[in-house]
């Protein structure tokens, strides 16, 4: 096992962007690039109104958004709440989630741990519209 040093610092917004050519979504995943062993954290920046129609959920891991700028909504099974700036949201592994932003766009930093082993998460089709 290589070792990992005592700390690790990094930009979260000069990570590559991994949403691909979705121009309305950034994401970047900062687990490997801060050598982290069990915390994932990543920064998304959504343009506004933008929606993930899937929602998601784990088996295992449970996951913290915490919402730096703009506004929106996150689904969490059949409950919508309204999300501002600085609201930490916590949400148990089988809870179903997607979240939308508001006029402004919405940026949140996301936090996770590696349970299980190669990732546990199940997507939920058109979730918004059930």
């Amino acid at each position: 096992m290589i070792p990992i040093s005592d700390y690790t610092v990094v930009n979260l917004k000069e990570i590559d962007d991994s949403a691909g050519d979705n121009a309305a979504l950034d994401a970047h995943f900062g687990r490997k690039h801060l050598e982290s062993e069990h915390l994932g954290v990543s920064h998304f920046r959504a343009g506004p109104g933008f929606r993930s129609e899937k929602g998601h959920s784990h088996r295992e891991q449970e996951e913290v958004y915490i919402v730096v700028a703009g506004s929106g909504r996150i689904k969490l099974n059949d409950e919508i709440v309204e999300l501002r700036p600085w609201d930490a949201v916590r949400v148990a592994p089988a809870t179903v989630r997607a979240l939308e932003a508001g006029p402004d766009g919405l940026e949140f930093i996301a936090v996770g741990t590696d349970r299980p082993e190669g990732g546990d998460g199940m997507q939920t089709e058109n979730f918004w519209d059930g």
